[in-house]
């Protein structure tokens, strides 16, 4: 069995006294939002915070309302199940409600939230093993080691971004409101992510993932924004992403005129395919178009050995996941036999 380390858990009441505890305590502590993946990383001996500052006490982090100016604001505690099954996400954001109700099980969907799983560690075949298999083989450098199992020639960490809901944020434009005792700032989804195993969020150690902010469905003068999320697993019921595809467009006059496509799980962080969405943008997107433009961004896919399953299979895959989700973003009926989305 594996066990906890000692550690000293707090649980302030309010946002303020949060971030005052976090900058009190410095590198030595973490926060914990749901603890689906925080806990399981400190038994494993992963991450090892000597004070955990616990945030299910702070109610300001656990709403879902609608701003003046037409966006839709998420709290970063808000569970996974509370963002797949709120009315109003479901028929807006139908991705993120999507991508939320495809992580894990309904168990963890209960306990994990919406900010926590857009922070979600990244993953990877050798680094999720117990302290004593990783001990056995020698230790990768994300932690205790020198040596990335992946590529083992490489100077870098290949650990995969495995989160279903960061590449939805990044396609729908959200941006993610993070604070600390020295204040706070406003930052595009896109920009919270960095090509990193290692290092991969841009959020600083004393800043707080508190909100999703995301863009006016219907924008003055604007097409409504029309969205989808795919993913593909080994097991339809509770495993994470060995490839995802998220889609936001907006069209006018059946012709596309803003356009995201973002692949999940292929890299350490989130893959923005822009060149194939730059070839769709002023378009009508038509069945033969819709297969170009997902063989450009099947080119951009360059998932790695450190996963599940075959990873020269799982790139055919981006192709064919990327052509179902921009079909079903366009209103288009599957150009196949009708799949579950969770499998091949």
């Amino acid at each position: 069995m594996m066990r906890l380390a000692p550690f000293t858990y707090l649980a302030p009441r309010s946002l303020a006294e949060a971030a005052d505890l976090l900058a009190e305590h410095g590198a030595a502590a973490m926060v914990v939002a749901g603890g689906t993946d925080l806990f399981p990383n400190m038994k494993r001996r992963q991450q090892e915070p000597r004070v955990v500052i616990g945030l299910r006490a702070v109610p300001e982090l656990r709403s879902i309302r609608v701003g003046e100016d037409g966006t839709m604001r998420v709290g970063a505690m808000t569970t996974l199940r509370e963002t797949a099954t709120d009315p109003l996400l479901r028929e807006r954001y139908g991705s993120l409600a999507t991508a939320a109700s495809l992580v894990s099980t309904p168990h963890l969907r209960h306990m994990g939230t919406i900010g926590g799983n857009i922070c979600l560690d990244t993953r990877c075949t050798y680094y999720d093993q117990t302290y004593h298999w990783r001990k056995s083989i020698d230790f990768c450098m994300k932690k205790d080691g020198d040596i990335c199992w992946v590529a083992p020639g490489s100077s870098r960490c290949w650990a995969v971004s495995s989160s279903d809901s960061a590449p939805v944020t990044v396609a729908l434009g959200a941006r993610l409101r993070l604070v600390s005792a020295a204040g706070e700032r406003l930052v595009d989804a896109a920009d919270l992510f960095r090509d990193d195993g290692i290092d991969y969020l841009t959020r600083r150690p004393d800043e707080i993932l508190t909100e999703v902010v995301l863009p006016a469905v219907q924008l003055s003068g604007t097409a409504p924004l029309r969205n989808t999320y795919w993913k593909l697993r080994r097991r339809g019921s509770f495993d994470f992403p060995i490839l995802s595809v998220a889609v936001a467009l907006r069209s006018d006059d059946g012709v596309v005129r803003d356009v995201r496509i973002v692949l999940g799980a292929v890299g350490s962080s989130p893959v923005v395919a822009t060149a194939a969405a730059a070839r769709l943008e002023g378009q009508r997107p038509e069945p033969e178009l819709i297969e170009e433009v997902a063989g450009l961004a099947w080119r951009g896919a360059r998932p790695l050995d450190n996963t599940d399953l075959n990873y020269a299979w799982r790139k055919r895959m981006a192709r064919v996941y990327v052509r179902r989700a921009l079909r079903d973003a366009v209103g288009l009926p599957p150009s196949e036999p009708a799949v579950d989305r969770s499998v091949a």
